[in-house]
């Protein structure tokens, strides 16, 4: 099955931002597009602005003069849903409302042709659910664009149970034409982005809530050590703490209150005092007239240590030793020892986070995961109120003598980026399992959904096949609510490398 010709004419019902987003990638990729909405005069009023968009592409050299009058010419607002019987394709962009979606593909079932594609761009309900009040639902896709959808590249392309294979293709097929970057995916709560994104938000607000950070360092270490341009409460903030959590919310009820994906509290006090994000002045942050921006928690300077013995390789964080000889500390190597610690001058040792607390043991201090050690600009430790503060110093010392800001949070199990990482790549594997989507589509939804640095399975591959298991094994001993118990399979995914590499 191929794209829709783009002689075909393209409705959207529906003319808020992302209805008119919608029109415009129809618009330029060629088709004859038609707006309606129940509320006379938007319709219209979503033409002229879509033509003033037009304009500023033309300002920016990105479209022709040619080109955008033929694109305006093509525009047509429909004040009647009679007017979209010849449309091939029809997407609703109307309140994610269940009962509103439904009666209107039951208007659209009388008017359009029975070849017509419909698609919803629901981000939050079921494309089953939607299609179950047609007479024929075979014909209705989840067509979910992301805002801005002229923007951003992503289009997850979603079946319901009753959605036909032809009709899914050709969805795929139409998106790939207009430009974007389809990803397919089935039916289920959150889809591929909304579902496996719910832990970079969970994680960080339960360190908050742990009090273990505030939410500047928090951010500051997701961005300055685990690579994500945005951390988790600016970005939440810039979402709007309401939508946040309403999708939150959602996908944990569609998934009958599953833990792992429990909403924050934290975030459910800071929507019930109206503080919504930037568009209310306040949020985690205060973006009030003469407010101070919040600066993440930077350790006072303290002295490296002369040398570290490295006991093993450090696993994901062996990059470190070459970044310490450079730094022109000493390495000494324990080669009979099989542990991936350093040993610090004072006797105590530094880990990578691995899901248990410093509290457990004599004089460890933890230090988080980073995409990149040598790019990395700052790095968070953890230590318990038993550390002895040489070992502390020491390790503030190392950290800062590679060039990194260093945080001090407190001794939460898998600290910041670790446990974000390790639940993200989780729940990515239990998707694949469960036939939400393949690794691949997985990967390039998460990169260009929400901007990730890398895929999950992209971190998977490089953090080592066993280790998002293990740290999840450990973390769910501290907390056995479930939350942390690692997915069946993330777990079979784990073992059966074990059995192959005769560790098991």
């Amino acid at each position: 099955m191929t794209a829709i010709d783009l002689s075909s004419p393209v409705a959207v019902v529906g003319t808020g931002t992302m209805g008119q987003g919608i029109a415009q990638v129809a618009l330029v990729a060629g088709h004859p597009v038609r707006l309606h909405d129940a509320f006379p005069g938007r319709a219209e009023a979503a033409a002229e602005a879509i033509g003033a968009r037009l304009d500023r592409l033309v300002e920016k050299d990105r479209l022709t003069g040619a080109e955008r009058d033929a694109a305006r010419a093509r525009l047509r607002p429909a004040r009647d849903l009679a007017e979209l019987a010849d449309c091939a394709l029809v997407v609703e962009a109307v309140l994610e409302q269940l009962d509103a979606k439904q009666q209107l593909f039951r208007e659209l079932e009388d008017v359009v042709g029975e070849d017509c594609l419909l698609a919803t761009n629901t981000s939050s309900l079921s494309v089953t659910a939607i299609g179950g009040a047609l007479r024929s639902p075979g014909r209705l896709v989840g067509l979910h664009f992301f805002n801005p959808a002229p923007l951003l590249p992503l289009v997850e392309v979603v079946s319901g149970f009753a959605t036909d294979v032809t009709s899914a293709t050709r969805a795929y097929e139409t998106a790939r034409a207009w430009g974007k970057t389809p990803v397919a995916c089935a039916d289920t709560p959150g889809f591929i982005v909304n579902r496996i994104a719910r832990p970079f938000y969970a994680e960080a607000f339960a360190v908050h809530e742990a009090q273990a950070a505030d939410p500047a360092t928090i951010d500051a270490v997701l961005r300055e050590s685990g690579g994500f341009r945005m951390g988790a409460f600016e970005l939440t903030d810039l979402i709007g703490q309401d939508v946040n959590e309403s999708v939150t919310h959602s996908v944990w009820q569609s998934f009958f209150q599953d833990v792992r994906f429990t909403p924050s509290l934290a975030q459910r006090r800071l929507v019930e005092s109206g503080r919504l994000g930037r568009k209310s002045g306040h949020g985690w942050y205060d973006y009030g007239d003469g407010a101070e921006p919040a600066e993440p928690h930077t350790a006072e300077k303290a002295q490296p240590p002369a040398y570290v013995v490295a006991e093993g390789d450090l696993g994901p964080a062996a990059e470190l030793l070459d970044l310490i000889r450079e730094a022109g500390i000493q390495v000494r190597e324990d080669e009979e020892d099989h542990g991936t610690r350093l040993v610090l001058p004072g006797g105590g040792q530094l880990a990578l986070a691995d899901g248990q607390t410093s509290v457990e043991f004599r004089d460890v201090v933890y230090f988080d995961l980073a995409l990149d050690y040598r790019k990395a600009t700052r790095i968070a430790l953890s230590a318990s109120q038993d550390t002895a503060p040489q070992t502390l110093s020491e390790a503030v010392g190392l950290f800062q003598a590679l060039g990194k800001d260093v945080s001090v949070v407190g001794d939460v199990p898998g600290m910041i980026v670790a446990r974000t990482v390790a639940r993200i790549v989780d729940l990515a594997h239990d998707a694949v399992a469960k036939g939400v989507a393949t690794e691949e589509d997985i990967d390039t939804a998460m990169r260009l959904g929400v901007n990730y640095p890398l895929g999950p399975f992209e971190w998977s591959r490089r953090l080592g096949r066993s280790w998002a298991c293990s740290l999840l094994d450990d973390l769910h001993q501290r907390d056995p609510s479930g939350r942390y118990a690692p997915s069946l399979a993330l777990y079979r995914h784990a073992y059966a490398t074990e059995k192959r590499e005769g560790t098991s």
